[in-house]
């Protein structure tokens, strides 16, 4: 019985170790950019409408806490192409052009710190311009390495 169990244990160890499919990689890619879009679709729909102070301060941090997790790992070779929720609309680019992508992301980490920063002052008109900075961020970033759907 316990060579049994001793058996188990190690294989559950040697499956959970296993690198996670590529479909399922983009899966959790695609999901952490949906989560994004709609911390940002908050942020915006305060600074254009009525402004609250603590919903911008939650998808804030919520933004810069996704910003600083390491989205890097959500982009192993192997996930240029594929299907996750979707097709995947990666360019090639991202992969292959590691320099440029690291400075991309680079400036959306600074820029969502900033915004993080920024909105715990309530100060509106400050967060308007620090949430069009951190959008210019995403705006280079689909320039250079998403595919124009």
């Amino acid at each position: 019985m316990l060579a049994i169990l001793l058996v188990s244990a190690a294989s559950s160890a040697a499956i959970a170790q296993q690198a996670p499919k590529p479909e399922q990689v983009i899966k959790w890619r695609q999901s952490v950019y949906q989560t994004l879009a709609w911390y940002n679709g908050r942020i915006k729909a305060s600074v254009d409408g009525t402004y609250n102070k603590d919903d911008v301060i939650r998808a804030a941090n919520g933004i810069a806490a996704i910003a600083n997790s390491g989205l890097g790992a959500l982009y192993p070779a192997g996930t240029e192409t594929g299907k996750g929720w979707r097709e995947t609309s990666v360019k090639p680019e991202l992969f292959t052009d590691g320099a440029k992508a690291g400075e991309a992301a680079r400036k959306f980490i600074s820029e969502a710190n900033e915004l993080a920063k920024v909105a715990n002052t309530g100060d509106a008109a400050a967060v308007k311009v620090q949430f069009g900075k951190l959008g210019a961020t995403c705006k280079g970033c689909h320039d250079d390495f998403r595919k124009k759907d």
